[in-house]
């Protein structure tokens, strides 16, 4: 049955129009070409179906590169459900295609809070007693309403992997407490995610966001990048490039330490709020730009987010103020003097609110990771204890070399001599049978 067919025979899913799936699915077409670790997995495992029995509940930004981790998933022999982990983040023309195709989606972009949960919860039933055995999770809304909802039904789930820093966080803290029920893989830390997708990707969408709401010149402005972690180094980066003087602020004296020695001015938030241009958010914290900051900003000083959830800027606090829509998450926020400041994104993740995210090849890297943990843990079942893993060195390896080729990068093979030497192969110490199945 093709897409267009599926639109009236299949029912299971909800999006903000199914007409859009044409659009998406040229769009996922050539983002397949960006994203080499993915057709890699396919042509790898694809015979074999390594997912085969894999009933996978999936919260993560529902994109067009979502989409094409979705159908590797499919494509290695996983059911999937799938939601987003942002209210503004699904790009609507990707939730269309994978829909068009049966894959039940819950998604689209500019849901309330309210639809963002139901979204969820739809994702844990499907027809004829479907539930999941496997969860993905980006930021871990699912894990989190599993282990408090239904706890029941995580005694069929093998185990979740996990895409980003705040829900490692949240895995962590549930595994120091004694509350976390099944094995989890901490996607995050690979290098090739954290060192990759935080860095590089972050370095290249920010702008793009900030662009897109406002087209404001960044050259010669002054901007705050609160955080300097993987993130935070790559938003400093790129407003520098652009030509930004770049403030950073610090709570981790190590990654103070970083940002001075790459030339950035080391400061507090209190002591730039009303000098500055421009403020970006990367700390997955909380209260990091409060409304007394915000009281001493300039007249149409930018703020926005790069942090996973909301909770960064104090936007709760700016509800009594006057909200002037520009255009959709882009608002003016007048304060009782006349002053207004450009909110961007309602205080969410500026890069997905506002442009289209990290771009492909990048995130192919990441959802890599995603496929191949999945793979371990679904394979692997009563192996891991209930604690939370970083995946082996050998992956990250694996992981960067799927991408060498296409960006023309080719590696020096050790001598036999040089091999023995270091005490390791001639091809390193990357294993290729780690993953066994």
């Amino acid at each position: 049955m093709t897409a267009i067919a599926m639109k009236t025979a299949f029912t299971d899913y909800k999006v903000a129009d199914i007409n859009l799936a044409e659009w998406g699915r040229r769009e996922i077409e050539i983002a397949q070409t960006e994203m080499p670790g993915l057709m890699a997995c396919r042509e790898e495992f694809g015979t074999s179906q390594p997912l085969k029995g894999a009933r996978i509940v999936g919260c993560l930004h529902m994109t067009i590169q979502t989409a094409v981790l979705i159908e590797t998933l499919t494509a290695l022999g996983a059911e999937v459900r799938w939601s987003s982990c942002n209210i503004f983040s699904t790009q609507d023309q990707a939730a269309a295609a994978i829909a068009a195709t049966g894959v039940p989606v819950f998604a689209w972009k500019g849901m309330s809070e309210e639809e963002y949960e139901w979204c969820i919860e739809q994702t844990l039933r499907g027809p004829n007693g479907w539930t999941p055995n496997m969860i993905l999770d980006d930021g871990g809304d699912v894990t989190l309403i599993m282990h408090e909802k239904y706890p029941d039904m995580l005694k069929d789930v093998r185990g979740v992997s996990e895409e980003t820093t705040t829900g490692v966080q949240r895995l962590l803290e549930m595994e120091r407490d004694g509350k976390l029920m099944i094995p989890a893989f901490n996607v995050n830390d690979s290098v090739t995610k954290s060192k990759f997708d935080n860095l590089y990707g972050c370095r290249e969408s920010l702008l793009d966001g900030i662009k897109a709401a406002t087209n404001v010149m960044i050259a010669g402005k002054t901007a705050v990048v609160a955080g300097y972690g993987d993130v935070g180094k790559g938003c400093a980066a790129a407003l520098r490039g652009m030509g930004a003087r770049v403030v950073v602020t610090e709570i981790d004296p190590i990654c103070a330490l970083q940002a001075a020695m790459e030339g950035y001015t080391v400061d507090t938030m209190e002591a730039f709020a009303d000098k500055a241009d421009i403020f970006v958010t990367t700390t997955g914290n909380k209260d990091i730009i409060t409304i007394e900051h915000m009281r001493a900003m300039k007249d149409r000083a930018i703020v926005c987010n790069i942090g996973h959830f909301d909770t960064e800027i104090q936007v709760a606090a700016l509800r009594n103020m006057k909200w002037h829509e520009v255009k959709p998450q882009v608002d003016e926020i007048e304060f009782p003097d006349g002053k207004r400041i450009i909110l961007l994104a309602q205080g969410r993740l500026v890069n997905l609110g506002c442009a289209n995210g990290h771009p492909s090849f990048v995130m192919s890297s990441s959802f890599t990771n995603q496929v191949l943990a999945q793979i371990e843990l679904w394979n692997a079942n009563g192996k891991y204890a209930k604690k939370v893993y970083v995946l082996p060195k050998e992956l990250d390896e694996k992981v960067a070399l799927l991408h060498l080729a296409k960006i023309g990068v080719k590696l020096t093979k050790l001598s036999k001599e040089q091999a023995d030497y270091l005490g390791v192969s001639q091809t390193g110490p990357f294993k290729k049978d780690w993953y066994r199945y």
